[in-house]
């Protein structure tokens, strides 16, 4: 069995028991609006991951997947059955002084036009990227192969997870993270940048689309001038509640959205590739006070 497949297998399983467990406080309806599937870098298909945040108890969530719409739908299809909400949404990938940003967009038509003509071409994109990545491994001595890869991933989606899966797999590195530290993070000897895309293009394609856009995880990636800027160009909001925001950060952006009355969003990040993604999974979540306000900042 792969090691991919062992790790669905067992957050399978654990769907499958916790089901049976539900909870029983519905009363304060919870929403984790940062989860993603097997149509990016996650493992679990939307399906899957409903089911996992029904055991939870969770009422609200938000499919994110990088640059791709694909689950949506069977995500919204099986949501029904578990009467959970679901906020259709993406996390495109943009850079800002040579720094990746990432801007959540909640809320968006999965239909729009240019939306998915965009998602094609960077998909189409990504595929690219892989290419070049896994030349630069080839001449490292590093013998994986393109199409072994595209076939694990969903519409060809595919991104530098999906190479440090197969390097981990084919035995190269012990862990996920090595892959990262050691050939395909930035400044690795596998490296290979995405294609520009600015923060205000992210913006308006969501705006475009119907959309929100909030800064996604921004921790202490950005300095005080570039969040100004972020907000200047018109983020709608921030990911405020993150497992990689200490309390201390959580207070500082609840403070920028507060003065910038900018609203707020949280969600566990969830891939169900990491060993602690089960507990955090239903741990970092916003109110339904807070997607209250993001539908009236929308349909106002």
């Amino acid at each position: 069995m792969l090691w991919l497949d062992f790790i669905s297998y067992k957050i399978y399983i654990h769907i499958n028991v916790s089901s049976k467990e539900i909870m029983n406080n519905w009363d304060n309806k919870r929403a984790d609006l940062h989860l993603h599937t097997i149509y990016s870098d996650g493992t679990l298909t939307p399906t899957e991951v409903i089911k996992l945040c029904y055991s939870k108890g969770l009422s609200i969530i938000s499919i994110v997947d990088h640059d791709n719409i694909q689950g949506l739908e069977e995500a919204e299809d099986t949501a029904n059955l578990y009467n959970i909400e679901v906020i259709p949404g993406v996390e495109l990938s943009s850079n800002l002084n040579q720094k990746e940003v990432h801007i959540l967009g909640y809320f968006i038509d999965r239909k729009n036009t240019k939306l998915n003509e965009y998602l094609d071409y960077f998909r189409e994109e990504r595929k690219k990227r892989a290419e070049r990545i896994i030349r630069k491994l080839n001449l490292l001595d590093i013998n994986i192969e393109l199409d072994s890869i595209l076939q694990k991933t969903v519409l060809g989606s595919i991104g530098r997870p999906h190479v440090a899966y197969a390097l981990l797999e084919n035995g190269y590195i012990n862990t996920y993270e090595e892959a990262f530290d050691k050939y395909i993070g930035v400044n690795g000897p596998a490296y290979e940048a995405k294609i520009h895309f600015s923060p205000e293009d992210a913006i308006k394609l969501i705006s475009q689309a119907g959309g929100l856009s909030f800064l996604a995880h921004p921790n202490r990636t950005f300095n005080e001038s570039e969040l100004k800027y972020l907000i200047e160009i018109g983020i709608d909001g921030i990911e405020v509640f993150h497992p990689a925001h200490t309390n201390e950060r959580i207070s500082y952006f609840k403070g920028i959205t507060s003065e910038y009355f900018l609203l707020e969003s949280g969600g566990s990040d969830f891939h169900g590739t990491k060993k602690n993604d089960l507990e955090l999974i239903g741990s970092y979540t916003i109110s339904e006070k807070m997607v209250d306000n993001m539908k009236r900042r929308l349909f106002k």
